[in-house]
């Protein structure tokens, strides 16, 4: 491929495939550059990187099978049970038959998972310190960029 060419830091790139590089090369080094903070909050509650995603990938009504995570997540059946035993060790995550086949096995989070998921989703999602330091019309800027991505 090309190599990037030389910009001002406050000149945008004159494409949009460009741009879109760009602002993702941004965004990412941004995520691994606060991946610490993310990790800290996972470590008081001696979880990894994976036990927190299938947390996040489960809840308590819907049940999911290990084929649909081992899917989303691009891994091996294999790998996905492995992570959701040990979320199962811990009593945050449970198997079940599936009403109508009681072959298929789905798994979905206890009350115990339900509340640690939550106490997660708050001091995940909250935000970092450059973040709050941005002037509102940028935050908005950025809030009306990223609301048009898709997500869960």
């Amino acid at each position: 491929g090309g190599t990037l060419r030389a910009m001002a830091a406050d000149e945008p790139p004159a494409t949009k495939a460009e741009l879109a590089r760009d602002v993702w090369k941004r965004l990412f080094d941004f995520l691994i550059a606060t991946a610490s903070e993310r990790n800290q909050v996972l470590g008081k509650h001696d979880l990894t990187p994976n036990d927190s995603r299938a947390l996040f990938a489960l809840d308590a009504a819907e049940g999911r099978t290990m084929g649909s995570l081992a899917a989303e997540w691009a891994c091996d059946a294999s790998y996905a049970t492995s992570v959701i035993d040990r979320l199962e060790t811990r009593g945050l995550a449970t198997r079940r038959a599936q009403p109508g086949d009681r072959r298929v096995k789905l798994v979905v989070l206890t009350p115990r998972g339900t509340r640690l998921r939550h106490t997660l989703a708050r001091a995940i999602y909250q935000p970092p310190h450059e973040l709050l330091e941005l002037a509102a019309p940028d935050l908005r800027a950025l809030w009306l960029a990223v609301s048009k991505l898709p997500g869960r």
